[in-house]
């Protein structure tokens, strides 16, 4: 390992077109792979325990470190894919890198 820590996307999602999600999840494989980065988890909410949240899906990917995500997000394949996700749904991405 190069010393850094890896690093976490996490999306907090409500779709709003079925048909649209589905065409954009289908494309975000071939953003992540250049970056190293590995689907986590993918899942619906099952319950809200404290506090308040609005999404009802939520998505965790893990990248080598933040660089990657930072290159992932900015990278003309993945930006290509942006407009799709605004008209599939609302989401919420946030980057967090591990504390070790």
């Amino acid at each position: 390992m190069n010393g850094k820590n890896r690093a976490y996307v996490i999306g907090h999602i409500t779709v709003k077109d079925v048909d649209k999600w589905a065409q954009y999840r289908s494309r975000i494989p071939a953003t992540l792979e250049p970056w190293g980065a590995e689907l986590v988890f993918r899942g619906l909410r099952h319950s809200v325990l404290g506090g308040n949240h609005r999404h009802n899906n939520s998505v965790v990917i893990s990248f080598p470190d933040a660089d990657a995500i930072e290159d992932w997000f900015n990278s003309s394949g993945y930006q290509e894919l942006i407009p799709l996700r605004m008209e599939a749904a609302d989401v919420d991405l946030i980057s967090y890198t591990a504390d070790s």
